[in-house]
């Protein structure tokens, strides 16, 4: 028994796509009498014919996975797709870098380890890129003073 044009119809008259019309299997024979909008519409409020409801996407896989990347599990190489830079960009770490040494050289500077003369040396090598963290700074002042 071929249903499309009633599929068809109560799609319209419900105003969804015909993959959720559902229809009762006790009333078949009826359905397939009908021809009309205003014959599905009567159906329709019989219950012979039906919306199903509109399927969800679980979340909860997606959810898991997320706890444990922020635990730090699954970021290894395999799991990686991006190149370095593109998950992180290079000038992010640059700044996140400049801004801690900047940041680091105010402190010394304050509490009167370093004179203004060598603050502003650092201050400049700091900004060519001579410094790779703070550790690096600290060393480089520890030998200037021996």
């Amino acid at each position: 028994m071929n249903l499309s044009i009633q599929r068809r119809l109560a799609s319209k008259v419900l105003k969804c796509g015909k993959n959720r019309i559902w229809f009762n299997p006790e009333m078949l024979e009826d359905i397939a009498t009908a021809s009309t909008k205003e014959d599905i519409r009567e159906l329709i409020e019989k219950g012979a014919i039906k919306k199903k409801p509109v399927k969800g996407i679980c979340r909860s896989r997606i959810n898991l996975k997320r706890l444990k990347k922020a635990k730090g599990r699954s970021r290894g190489y395999g799991s990686r797709k991006g190149k370095k830079t593109a998950r992180m960009p290079s000038k992010r770490l640059w700044i996140m870098r400049i801004r801690a040494l900047r940041r680091r050289l105010r402190e010394l500077k304050s509490s009167g380890k370093i004179d203004v003369k060598t603050y502003r040396i650092l201050y400049r090598k700091a900004k060519g890129g001579e410094f790779r963290s703070v550790a690096h700074l600290n060393a480089v002042i520890e030998e200037m003073k021996r």
